[in-house]
């Protein structure tokens, strides 16, 4: 009889429930006809439906038990569920009341999986969201095939390396994490290209198909920290430098509702006016941005970009972001 067959699990998880002591490799071997190597092959089966517990008793063997015969309650893959719950709480207002929804809804889905599991659920959770730089905003946007973002959402948890389509050309690259925005990039480096990292747009990637093999992310790197070097996906380090902006007083208000930069400064001046200031590059998207607010922002540094918004401020632009 296969180990495979839900029977056979379903009949060792009642065994491993109902013994106080644990089960080991040679009585799961015995009640089920088979060797010791393929018991150790459905135990592991057991662990991806149940908390099981082990320990080495004193003859030093190994002994493990299942803690709770609930697996039917959980999702199929609840691993995914809560990555996709943190996603989703990310994305949205710290007071919003499906944002407190959604946070309840993930604790009460870690309690369902048990300690052992939700510790890993939680850990592979964080290793994924950490490469997620920038959630995804309202407003026009390229779309993106489900089946392409969950290969290297598979990559990304590795991290393993990619092999994808782009351009009409097979590329396999290692992926360092996600940029969301008006275009989505995924930011990853190709070896042959040298050791820069590069963005690839999400959707011109084709056929994309995580691989077994796994390599090693540059020490100390974050998705979150390369993000900020950039006003938006456009990163140029030969534009990084201080970025400064004044707006009007009576475009000072709106102004300080935003964030426009992760570590940006703000300062009041008498007249009422608010300075801005932050580090990053991405002059380009920064024009394209600053034309919303019209006349009612001046670029004070750097004096590149302040050539590029000069007169295309316009005043007939009454209505503020």
């Amino acid at each position: 009889m296969s180990y495979e067959s839900a029977a056979d699990l379903l009949k060792l998880a009642r065994m491993a429930a109902a013994s106080r002591q644990g089960v080991t490799y040679d009585q799961v071997a015995e009640a089920f006809g088979m060797s010791n190597r393929n018991a150790k092959r459905m135990v592991q089966q057991l662990e991806n439906l149940f908390e099981v517990e082990r320990h080495t008793d004193e003859d030093r063997r190994a002994r493990f038990r299942i803690l709770t015969l609930d697996p039917l309650m959980l999702p199929e893959k609840p691993d995914t569920m809560l990555e996709a719950l943190e996603l989703a709480i990310r994305g949205m207002e710290d007071g919003s009341a499906y944002a407190a929804a959604l946070r309840d809804l993930r604790n009460a889905l870690l309690i369902r999986m048990g300690q052992a599991k939700a510790r890993r659920a939680e850990a592979d959770a964080e290793t994924l969201l950490d490469a997620y730089g920038h959630v995804a905003i309202p407003g026009p946007r390229t779309r993106k095939a489900p089946e392409v973002m969950q290969e290297i959402a598979q990559a990304l948890r590795g991290p393993f390396l990619l092999e994808m389509t782009y351009k009409a050309k097979t590329r396999v690259v290692q992926p360092y994490g996600i940029l969301q925005g008006v275009r989505g990039y995924l930011v990853a480096k190709q070896p042959e290209k040298g050791p820069h990292l590069l963005k690839f747009r999400l959707d011109l990637i084709e056929t994309p198909r995580c691989l077994d093999e796994s390599f090693e992310l540059d020490e100390g790197f974050s998705i979150a920290d390369h993000a900020a070097e950039g006003f938006g996906v456009l990163h140029d380090p030969k534009q990084l430098g201080e970025v400064v902006w004044r707006f009007l007083p009576d475009a000072a208000e709106r102004a300080a509702e935003f964030v426009f930069h992760p570590r940006q400064q703000t300062e009041r001046t008498e007249d009422g006016s608010l300075i801005v200031r932050f580090t990053t590059s991405g002059w380009t998207e920064m024009t394209w941005y600053l034309y919303q607010w019209g006349d009612k922002v001046e670029v004070l540094a750097p004096p590149e970009l302040r050539e590029m918004v000069e007169g295309y401020q316009r005043s007939d632009i009454t209505a503020l972001p």
